[in-house]
């Protein structure tokens, strides 16, 4: 599977950061604008660098102009897409078939939710996408699946309704079962839920679910 990682500007906690990458011998990494100072600061090249520059010091910007073999995307300031959804289709068109982006939290929520949405483009495409960070993954589907303890990030699992509703949603394995459930975006029910069994089985019939 081709895995690219997008290192955003968002907050990075270095040490966490550095291990996921390095549990991937082969991956593809783009530094999204301020994500090259995380990896300027922990000497990381990668193989592509994008953005408008406005938010990236001038010395780790001449840093990584020293380097070679690394592919520019300079972008115009004033465009319509960010520079996390400029990445994020640069790494699709370049054959990735799973993406994690670090940096994509932080404490600007407006960030936060702009790359939430970002998820989507996974589901229109079929690309897995997910936000990652030392205490959160957050991913997007449209259709079922299983969670597994041994490989569950953290303890606790919340599921949103990205969209008017999902129907039909049905969680077996958890401490608080669901059965056949409409969950709509102004309903807390499936917040703070914890995986009893050693899977949890998750299934609904139409909408997009988002899990933390």
């Amino acid at each position: 599977m081709k895995h690219f990682f997008i290192i955003a500007g968002g907050k990075i906690e270095d040490a966490f950061a550095i291990e996921v990458l390095k549990g991937f011998a082969e991956k593809t990494v783009i530094a999204a604008d301020s994500g090259m100072e995380f990896l300027r600061r922990n000497e990381i090249v990668p193989q592509v660098i994008i953005g408008d520059f406005d938010s990236v010091s001038k010395e780790t910007l001449e840093w990584f102009q020293k380097k070679e073999g690394i592919v520019w995307h300079r972008l115009n300031p004033q465009k319509d897409d960010t520079d996390t959804e400029f990445a994020l289709r640069l790494a699709i068109s370049m054959g990735a078939e799973c993406i994690t982006v670090l940096g994509g939290t932080g404490s600007r929520l407006d960030h936060v939710l702009g790359n939430i949405e970002l998820l989507g483009i996974g589901l229109e495409l079929g690309v897995e996408i997910e936000l990652l960070d030392a205490n959160n993954r957050i991913r997007m589907t449209d259709h079922g699946m299983v969670l597994k303890k041994e490989e569950q990030f953290g303890k606790y699992v919340s599921f949103f309704s990205m969209g008017d509703e999902v129907t039909g949603l049905s969680l077996t394995g958890f401490q608080y079962p669901l059965d056949g459930y409409t969950l709509k975006n102004s309903d807390g029910i499936a917040v703070s839920n914890q995986l009893l069994d050693d899977c949890g089985i998750i299934e609904f019939e139409t909408g997009y679910l988002m899990m933390v």
